[in-house]
C-alpha cells in the first residue's frame, strides 16, 4: 500500500512512518517543515516499497496543500503544536476531507463523542490540562467523521512498548474505567496501521486498547 502520514515529525507520527515502512508499505511523510523531518534509519528517499517520500504539507495553507490522489490512505497523527494558532487541528481535518481520501484520524479520548468515556478522574485531568483545546479537538473529529474517516480516540499516551494484545473496540462497547486509562504510542500506531490495511474501514469512533 501507499500510506501517507500527516504529522510525521511528531512522536506518534514518527512511529507510524517507521512501522509502515517495516511492514513494506510505501510511505509519504506529510510535514510542514521538510527540513525538520529525519527519515528512519536506513530509509531511502523516493517512491517504492520501504521508501519514504517527503512532501511539504501546511494545513493552514489550503492553496499549497499537496494532492493525495496517489495514496491509498492517510493516517493522521497531526496535533496542536506550540505556536499554532486556533483552528490548526480543524484545518488539518478539513484538508483531508477536501482531498476525499480514506483517512484514519487520531483524536483524544474524552473529547467530542467520547466525552466522559475515560471516567471521572480522566475527565477532570482532561479539563485541567487540555481544556482550552477540547472544543477544537471535537470540531476536528466532527469534520473527519463527516468525511467518513475512522477516528481513534486514544487515552493518555506513553512511550512504552507495543502492547502484546492490541485491539480496538467501538466507542459504544468501551467500558468506562475507574482509573485513568493509558496506552503506548507504539500500540496506537500499530492499531492505526492495522485499520489502514483493512479492506473496509471501520465506522465512527474506535478506542485503542492493549
Amino acid at each position: 500500500m501507499r500510506i501517507a502520514v500527516l504529522g510525521a515529525t511528531g512522536k506518534t507520527g514518527r512511529l507510524l512512518v517507521e512501522q509502515a515502512r517495516e511492514r513494506g508499505h510505501e510511505v509519504v511523510a506529510l510535514v510542514r517543515a521538510p527540513d525538520r523531518f529525519a527519515p528512519p534509519a536506513g530509509a531511502e528517499a523516493g517512491a517504492g516499497a520501504g521508501r519514504v517520500e517527503v512532501r511539504r504539507a501546511d494545513v493552514s495553507a489550503p492553496g499549497t496543500f499537496p494532492a493525495l490522489d496517489d495514496v491509498d490512505v492517510v493516517v493522521s497523527a497531526v496535533g496542536i503544536s506550540k505556536g499554532d494558532g486556533p483552528g490548526a487541528l480543524a484545518a488539518g481535518a478539513r484538508r483531508l476531507a477536501e482531498a476525499r481520501v480514506r483517512t484514519v484520524w487520531l483524536g483524544a479520548l474524552g473529547t467530542g463523542p467520547s466525552k466522559g468515556a475515560g471516567g471521572l478522574i480522566y475527565s477532570a485531568v482532561m479539563r485541567i490540562f487540555v481544556g482550552a483545546e477540547l472544543a477544537e479537538k471535537a470540531e476536528a473529529d466532527r469534520i473527519a467523521l463527516d468525511a467518513g474517516a475512522t477516528v481513534f480516540h486514544a487515552p493518555d499516551l506513553t512511550d512504552g512498548p507495543l502492547g502484546p494484545e492490541r485491539r480496538t473496540v467501538p466507542l459504544a462497547d468501551y467500558p468506562r474505567p475507574l482509573l485513568p486509562p493509558r496506552t503506548s504510542r507504539s500500540t496506537v500506531a500499530a492499531l492505526m496501521l492495522d485499520e489502514a490495511e483493512r479492506p473496509h474501514p471501520s465506522a465512527g469512533v474506535v478506542i485503542p486498547l492493549g
